[in-house]
């Protein structure tokens, strides 16, 4: 039997709740015949008033979390509701709900009830403001599900890029390039690229220093960390190359000739793949649409999220774009049936 997936709608006052109901209202034909099956955890609140302002284009049904069967599209009540959220406006209580989606998502994956969760942004502001000290949802997961480690790994079409650091200052990356990290993220990007049922599995890993240190001249981390640990897992069997200059490897990646590559920090791996992922309207000089979805790896659930934050200033004005949850729904299914065979 295929589970439901588990959307949490991250901080109601943002754009989570429209793109929750534009995203549903794109895949109400599969919804309808059976096919998928989504539950939304936050605001019930929220979502209803989202759908309202856009028309009502599906209709959500409220169900509590011990219920034998829901329907096809339904939505549960993360927590009790405080004062009304108002779109754009931060707040702890938008925080909190974000913080109690997710801790319930959670809980329904392990339990078996859904076969992952989907994740609309959060604001890690109200989020701190509600008590909540996470740096983001990956930490939040991490803590959640007891995982000792887990890698983010950015998709937009065949760019497929995982991070052996994220959310930590340039200073402190190169501390953080060890032998046991850097084969951490060769395998768990290794199992991502199974999951996703491609064949070869072919992994590059980025340079940290320009060049790869040009045999020292700019650093010697590449040589000391990435070139023997690179070397130990060709003999193991994986099929990977590198350290590859930064300058290069992303180029070679969009040529199709990796499956995926390892950044070494936040910013080389987020750039190549957002610049790729934005729609640009070249008239206006702004952005109208981002592809792009956000995966973590190494948690015994499947998460996949947007690529893009809670957007406070256009929440409520039904125009922001569902193209990445979209997407993250797509990812989710794919991965959700590769750990159900």
């Amino acid at each position: 039997m295929k589970l439901p997936l588990a959307i949490t709608m991250g901080d109601p006052a943002g754009i989570g709740p429209e793109i929750i109901v534009k995203a549903c209202a794109k895949l109400r034909d599969r919804i309808e015949a059976g096919d998928l099956s989504l539950v939304v955890i936050g605001s019930n609140a929220a979502l209803q008033s989202a759908a309202h302002a856009l028309g009502d284009p599906v209709a959500f049904a409220e169900v509590e979390e011990d219920a034998a069967d829901w329907p096809a599209l339904a939505c549960l009540q993360a927590g009790p509701e405080g004062e009304p959220i108002r779109p754009g406006i931060l707040s702890a209580d938008a925080g909190r709900f974000a913080y109690l989606a997710v801790e319930r998502g959670v809980r329904l994956a392990q339990g078996g009830r859904v076969g992952g969760i989907v994740t609309a942004p959060l604001n890690k502001e109200a989020l701190n403001k509600a008590g909540y000290h996470y740096a983001g949802h990956t930490e939040m997961l991490a803590e959640l599900t007891g995982s000792r480690g887990s890698v983010m790994m950015l998709a937009h079409d065949g760019m497929r890029v995982s991070h052996l650091t994220t959310h930590v200052a340039l200073k402190d990356v190169a501390a953080r390039l060890t032998p046991e990290r850097l084969r951490f993220v060769i395998e768990r990007t290794d199992e991502a690229l199974g999951a996703l049922g491609l064949p070869r599995r072919r992994i590059a890993v980025a340079a940290l220093n320009p060049h790869a240190g040009e045999g020292g001249l700019f650093g010697h981390e590449d040589d000391a960390v990435s070139v023997p640990t690179v070397a130990k897992a060709v003999a193991d069997g994986f099929d990977v190359v590198g350290p590859i200059p930064g300058d290069t490897v992303f180029v070679k990646l969009r040529a199709g000739q990796y499956d995926a590559v390892i950044a070494m920090y936040h910013d080389q791996g987020h750039v190549p793949v957002k610049l790729l992922g934005f729609h640009v309207n070249p008239e206006t000089g702004t952005w109208d649409a981002l592809s792009g979805v956000n995966i973590t790896l190494g948690l015994p659930i499947v998460r996949t999220s947007v690529d893009h934050g809670t957007a406070f200033d256009i929440a409520g004005q039904g125009i922001a774009n569902e193209l990445s949850l979209i997407e993250a729904i797509d990812y989710a299914e794919r991965l959700a049936g590769a750990r159900a065979l």
